[in-house]
C-alpha cells in the first residue's frame, strides 16, 4: 500500500468523537479492518526503508491508552503510530510515523538520550559544531524538516559555558526532526514516496550522530 485509506481517517475521526469502551466494542470489527490496512501500509514503509537502511524491526503501537497516571481518562488513542528500529548498536536514531486526521507527521532522531549519550553529544558540539551546522543547514534537510527540534534547558548545562557560541545546540535535551502532512498528502498515492524521501534526508544526520555515539572524543571506537 502506498497511502492511507480515507476510511481509516474517517474511523479515527469517529473514535475521537466517541472515545468510550462501549462505542469501541460496537465498532471493533471496523477497527480491526482499518488496523489491518494500516499494518499493510507500515509494512510497505518497512520494505522501502530496507532497500537503503538496515532495519531490525517495525513496531505498531497499541491503540489502547495507559490511563493510570493521566488526567485524560479516554481509553483509546485517536491515531495509529509505529516506529522502525535500526539494526546493530552502530546505527543510531529511529524512524517514527503517526497517522491522525489533521495532525499526521513523521519524525526521527533522539527523543530521550541517556545521560552518557547526552553528555557525549554536548561535548561534541562544544568541541566543534561545524559539521552538525552544515548538516542541519543543508537545503535538503531544511526543505524536509525546517530545523532541528527538541526541548532545551533554559540555561547552560552544568559544566558548559553559557556564552559558548553553540550554546543553542548544547542546551538541547532532545535532537528530533519532524515533517507534518495534511490529510490530502496522507491520502495521496505518493505518500509512501514522500515518507521515504524524508527518511533518506535524515541519513546524513543519523550518520553523524551514529559516529559520535560510537566513538570517544578522540574518535576511538567504543564498540568491540
Amino acid at each position: 500500500m502506498s497511502s492511507i485509506s480515507i476510511s481509516t481517517l474517517d474511523f479515527l475521526k469517529q473514535l475521537k468523537k466517541n472515545n468510550t469502551r462501549e462505542w469501541f466494542q460496537e465498532h471493533k470489527s471496523v477497527f480491526q479492518a482499518e488496523q489491518l490496512k494500516v499494518k499493510e501500509f507500515y509494512t510497505s514503509v518497512l520494505n522501502t526503508l530496507r532497500t537503503h537502511d538496515d532495519i531490525e524491526k517495525m513496531k505498531l503501537f497499541r491503540i489502547y491508552r495507559d490511563v493510570r497516571f493521566s488526567k485524560d481518562k479516554t481509553p483509546y488513542k485517536s491515531h495509529f503510530a509505529g516506529n522502525f528500529v535500526r539494526a546493530t548498536n552502530r546505527l543510531r536514531g529511529g524512524y517514527y510515523v503517526r497517522i491522525r486526521p489533521g495532525e499526521s507527521f513523521l519524525a526521527g532522531g533522539f527523543w530521550e538520550p541517556n545521560k552518557d549519550d547526552l553528555l557525549r553529544i554536548r561535548k561534541e558540539f562544544e568541541m566543534d559544531a561545524t559539521e552538525i551546522r552544515e548538516i542541519i543547514n543543508d537545503k535538503t534537510f531544511v526543505n524536509h524538516f525546517g530545523t532541528l527540534k527538541g526541548t532545551a534547558l533554559k540555561t547552560a548545562p552544568r559544566g558548559f559555558d553559557k556564552e559558548h557560541k553553540d550554546i543553542d545546540l548544547i542546551r538541547l535535551k532532545q535532537f528530533i526532526v519532524t515533517r507534518e502532512f495534511t490529510d490530502e498528502e496522507v491520502l495521496s498515492p505518493n505518500f509512501l514516496n514522500e515518507i521515504d524521501a524524508s527518511f533518506k534526508a535524515m541519513r546524513p544526520y543519523f550518520n553523524y550522530m551514529s559516529e559520535i555515539l560510537t566513538t570517544d572524543l578522540n574518535g576511538v571506537s567504543l564498540i568491540d
